[in-house]
């Protein structure tokens, strides 16, 4: 084994992949020269050229311990502040050929429970407390 090789195994601790469509996401644990630890994560996506040629852009972040615990509390933040102002329905997916309509009619109906409870909110505070 050269000596390429062996700082490569050494390097790499644990790793994890997740493939999505076109992009995967690589979750890389390695060691610094020091003997601790940091994380990579690489974005790498698939591209077609003109003539059909597959390339694949990628996109790293070097993630040191110093910084995980801000790193996960923004990330968390910026999670929750998405999901909360726009769900989880993932809205290209109404632009695809095969998209079935059942994600507008969940959404009428949840419109339709929340104008409900409005209306109910409206009524009950409307109630002359003399006539209890």
């Amino acid at each position: 084994m050269d000596e390429k090789e062996n700082i490569k195994e050494r390097n790499e601790i644990c790793s994890r992949t997740l493939k999505t469509g076109s992009r995967t996401y690589f979750f890389d644990a390695r060691e610094t020269r020091a003997g601790d630890y940091y994380l990579t994560i690489t974005e790498s996506k698939k591209n077609f050229s003109d003539t059909g040629e597959v390339t694949y852009k990628k996109h790293k972040i070097y993630l040191y311990k110093e910084d995980f615990s801000k790193f996960q509390s923004i990330l968390d933040d910026m999670i929750r502040f998405i999901i909360n102002e726009k769900g989880r329905e993932v809205i290209s997916e109404r632009h695809q050929k095969d998209f079935k309509n059942h994600h507008t009619t969940t959404y009428n109906q949840e419109t339709k429970d929340v104008q409900k409870k409005t209306s109910e909110i409206k009524n009950f505070t409307n109630i002359n407390f003399e006539d209890i």
